[in-house]
Protein backbone atom coordinates (compact mmCIF):
# COMPACT_ATOMS: atom_id res chain seq x y z
CA UNK A 1 0.00 0.00 0.00
CA UNK A 2 1.54 4.05 -0.91
CA UNK A 3 2.66 5.43 2.10
CA UNK A 4 1.08 8.68 0.37
CA UNK A 5 -2.28 8.22 -1.92
CA UNK A 6 -3.37 11.58 -3.48
CA UNK A 7 -6.45 12.44 -5.93
CA UNK A 8 -8.02 15.86 -6.59
CA UNK A 9 -10.71 15.73 -9.03
CA UNK A 10 -11.06 19.44 -8.92
CA UNK A 11 -8.85 22.49 -7.26
CA UNK A 12 -10.33 26.04 -8.26
CA UNK A 13 -9.53 29.29 -7.23
CA UNK A 14 -12.29 32.40 -7.36
CA UNK A 15 -9.93 35.39 -9.12
CA UNK A 16 -10.82 39.21 -8.13
CA UNK A 17 -12.79 39.50 -10.80
CA UNK A 18 -15.46 36.83 -9.88
CA UNK A 19 -14.63 34.25 -11.84
CA UNK A 20 -13.10 31.14 -11.06
CA UNK A 21 -9.81 29.23 -12.78
CA UNK A 22 -9.41 25.60 -12.30
CA UNK A 23 -5.56 24.62 -11.57
CA UNK A 24 -5.70 21.08 -10.75
CA UNK A 25 -7.76 18.87 -12.20
CA UNK A 26 -8.27 14.70 -12.35
CA UNK A 27 -4.66 14.03 -10.78
CA UNK A 28 -3.80 11.39 -9.21
CA UNK A 29 -0.41 10.24 -7.83
CA UNK A 30 0.72 7.65 -5.25
CA UNK A 31 4.47 7.95 -3.36
CA UNK A 32 5.66 4.88 -1.92
CA UNK A 33 6.82 4.80 1.63
CA UNK A 34 10.69 5.02 0.93
CA UNK A 35 10.48 7.06 -2.60
CA UNK A 36 11.26 10.70 -3.20
CA UNK A 37 8.84 11.76 -6.08
CA UNK A 38 9.48 15.10 -7.91
CA UNK A 39 6.71 17.20 -9.37
CA UNK A 40 7.74 19.96 -12.40
CA UNK A 41 5.50 21.97 -14.58
CA UNK A 42 5.25 25.34 -15.59
CA UNK A 43 5.30 28.36 -13.41
CA UNK A 44 1.60 29.06 -11.62
CA UNK A 45 0.26 25.67 -12.53
CA UNK A 46 -0.39 24.92 -9.44
CA UNK A 47 2.54 23.10 -7.59
CA UNK A 48 2.82 24.59 -4.39
CA UNK A 49 -1.11 24.32 -4.03
CA UNK A 50 -0.86 20.38 -4.49
CA UNK A 51 1.72 19.79 -1.58
CA UNK A 52 -0.36 22.11 0.74
CA UNK A 53 -3.56 20.18 0.53
CA UNK A 54 -0.94 17.38 0.96
CA UNK A 55 -0.24 18.84 4.32
CA UNK A 56 -3.58 19.74 4.79
CA UNK A 57 -3.49 23.57 4.40
CA UNK A 58 -6.03 23.66 2.08
CA UNK A 59 -9.04 21.83 2.34
CA UNK A 60 -11.10 23.61 -0.22
CA UNK A 61 -10.90 20.78 -2.80
CA UNK A 62 -12.63 18.26 -4.43
CA UNK A 63 -11.29 14.68 -4.08
CA UNK A 64 -9.29 12.77 -1.35
CA UNK A 65 -5.84 12.36 0.32
CA UNK A 66 -4.92 9.18 2.18
CA UNK A 67 -4.22 7.97 4.52
CA UNK A 68 -6.24 10.97 6.47
CA UNK A 69 -5.28 12.55 9.49
CA UNK A 70 -2.88 10.04 10.76
CA UNK A 71 -0.15 11.17 9.11
CA UNK A 72 2.85 13.16 10.36
CA UNK A 73 3.45 15.72 7.67
CA UNK A 74 7.20 17.70 7.62
CA UNK A 75 6.97 20.87 5.31
CA UNK A 76 10.16 22.94 3.84
CA UNK A 77 8.77 25.83 2.28
CA UNK A 78 9.67 28.34 -0.72
CA UNK A 79 11.01 30.63 2.09
CA UNK A 80 12.78 29.29 5.05
CA UNK A 81 9.93 30.70 7.13
CA UNK A 82 11.90 30.85 10.40
CA UNK A 83 10.83 33.38 13.05
CA UNK A 84 13.29 36.12 13.59
CA UNK A 85 13.00 36.60 16.95
CA UNK A 86 14.45 32.83 18.05
CA UNK A 87 16.92 31.01 17.99
CA UNK A 88 17.63 28.68 15.19
CA UNK A 89 17.22 26.03 17.58
CA UNK A 90 14.14 27.59 19.34
CA UNK A 91 12.64 27.41 16.04
CA UNK A 92 13.35 23.69 15.63
CA UNK A 93 11.82 22.91 19.22
CA UNK A 94 9.06 24.91 18.29
CA UNK A 95 7.94 22.26 15.94
CA UNK A 96 9.25 19.30 18.09
CA UNK A 97 8.17 20.94 21.59
CA UNK A 98 10.81 21.36 24.44
CA UNK A 99 10.91 17.51 26.15
CA UNK A 100 14.49 15.96 26.69
CA UNK A 101 14.17 13.51 23.87
CA UNK A 102 12.94 16.59 21.43
CA UNK A 103 15.65 19.08 22.69
CA UNK A 104 18.60 15.81 21.80
CA UNK A 105 16.89 15.02 18.76
CA UNK A 106 17.25 19.01 18.01
CA UNK A 107 20.78 19.09 18.40
CA UNK A 108 21.39 16.03 16.70
CA UNK A 109 19.51 16.94 13.59
CA UNK A 110 21.34 20.54 13.33
CA UNK A 111 24.53 18.40 13.64
CA UNK A 112 23.81 16.49 10.68
CA UNK A 113 22.67 19.75 8.62
CA UNK A 114 26.07 21.49 9.59
CA UNK A 115 24.69 24.02 12.41
CA UNK A 116 25.40 23.14 15.61
CA UNK A 117 27.71 26.16 15.95
CA UNK A 118 24.93 27.97 14.77
CA UNK A 119 21.80 26.44 17.62
CA UNK A 120 22.24 29.88 19.08
CA UNK A 121 21.89 32.64 16.38
CA UNK A 122 19.13 34.20 15.12
CA UNK A 123 17.70 33.34 11.62
CA UNK A 124 18.82 36.97 10.54
CA UNK A 125 22.27 36.26 10.84
CA UNK A 126 22.31 33.01 8.71
CA UNK A 127 23.09 33.43 4.93
CA UNK A 128 20.36 31.94 2.79
CA UNK A 129 21.98 28.61 2.41
CA UNK A 130 22.34 28.23 5.98
CA UNK A 131 18.60 29.06 6.61
CA UNK A 132 17.35 26.29 3.94
CA UNK A 133 19.20 23.99 5.87
CA UNK A 134 17.92 25.26 9.04
CA UNK A 135 14.27 25.07 7.29
CA UNK A 136 14.92 21.42 6.38
CA UNK A 137 16.43 20.07 9.14
CA UNK A 138 13.02 21.66 11.44
CA UNK A 139 10.89 19.19 9.08
CA UNK A 140 13.38 16.66 9.76
CA UNK A 141 13.04 17.32 13.46
CA UNK A 142 9.25 16.34 13.48
CA UNK A 143 10.08 12.74 11.91
CA UNK A 144 7.60 13.00 9.23
CA UNK A 145 5.89 10.44 7.64
CA UNK A 146 5.62 12.29 4.98
CA UNK A 147 8.26 15.18 3.89
CA UNK A 148 7.45 17.88 1.78
CA UNK A 149 9.75 19.92 -0.17
CA UNK A 150 8.61 23.50 -2.25
CA UNK A 151 11.94 24.44 -4.63
CA UNK A 152 14.22 23.74 -1.40
CA UNK A 153 17.38 24.97 -3.73
CA UNK A 154 16.12 28.18 -4.89
CA UNK A 155 18.07 31.13 -5.13
CA UNK A 156 21.00 29.31 -4.22
CA UNK A 157 23.85 29.72 -6.06
CA UNK A 158 25.58 27.03 -7.85
CA UNK A 159 27.88 25.64 -5.41
CA UNK A 160 25.42 25.80 -2.29
CA UNK A 161 22.38 24.21 -4.76
CA UNK A 162 24.41 21.53 -5.06
CA UNK A 163 25.73 20.68 -1.64
CA UNK A 164 21.77 21.71 -0.47
CA UNK A 165 21.17 18.36 -3.26
CA UNK A 166 23.76 16.00 -1.44
CA UNK A 167 22.20 17.43 1.76
CA UNK A 168 18.61 16.10 0.73
CA UNK A 169 19.90 12.80 -0.65
CA UNK A 170 22.02 11.88 2.16
CA UNK A 171 19.44 12.54 5.00
CA UNK A 172 16.98 10.60 2.85
CA UNK A 173 19.35 7.92 2.18
CA UNK A 174 19.92 7.82 5.54
CA UNK A 175 16.14 7.62 6.57
CA UNK A 176 13.99 7.35 3.65
CA UNK A 177 10.37 8.30 3.59
CA UNK A 178 7.36 9.18 1.58
CA UNK A 179 8.60 12.73 -0.13
CA UNK A 180 7.45 15.03 -2.45
CA UNK A 181 9.70 17.40 -3.97
CA UNK A 182 8.40 20.52 -6.53
CA UNK A 183 10.85 21.88 -8.66
CA UNK A 184 11.23 23.63 -11.63
CA UNK A 185 14.74 21.94 -12.53
CA UNK A 186 14.40 18.75 -14.45
CA UNK A 187 18.37 17.66 -13.65
CA UNK A 188 17.73 18.33 -10.33
CA UNK A 189 15.01 16.52 -10.03
CA UNK A 190 16.22 13.65 -11.41
CA UNK A 191 19.36 14.04 -9.67
CA UNK A 192 17.09 13.66 -6.32
CA UNK A 193 14.30 12.01 -6.93
CA UNK A 194 13.30 8.23 -7.63
CA UNK A 195 10.57 9.39 -9.82
CA UNK A 196 9.88 12.31 -11.96
CA UNK A 197 6.21 13.37 -12.41
CA UNK A 198 5.54 16.54 -15.09
CA UNK A 199 2.40 18.32 -14.70
CA UNK A 200 0.62 19.72 -17.62
CA UNK A 201 -1.02 23.42 -17.55
CA UNK A 202 -4.32 24.95 -17.54
CA UNK A 203 -5.68 22.30 -15.53
CA UNK A 204 -2.76 20.76 -14.62
CA UNK A 205 -2.52 16.33 -14.40
CA UNK A 206 0.14 14.81 -14.39
CA UNK A 207 0.97 13.77 -18.03
CA UNK A 208 4.38 12.05 -17.73
CA UNK A 209 5.75 10.08 -15.56
CA UNK A 210 10.01 9.12 -15.77
CA UNK A 211 12.55 7.68 -13.57
CA UNK A 212 15.03 9.58 -11.51
CA UNK A 213 18.64 9.01 -11.54
CA UNK A 214 18.26 7.72 -7.63
CA UNK A 215 16.66 4.53 -9.64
Amino acid sequence: MAALSIRIVRKAFVAADGSTRTVLADLALTVEANEVVAVLGPSGCGKTTLLNIVAGLDRDFTGRIEPEGDRRVGYVFQEPRLLPWRTVAQNLLLATGCDATAVERVRLMLERVGLAADAGRFPGELSLGMARRAALARALAVEPDVLLLDEPFASLDPATAAEMRRLVRSLLDDRPRATLLVTHDLAEAGEVADRVILLGDAPARVIESRPGRRR
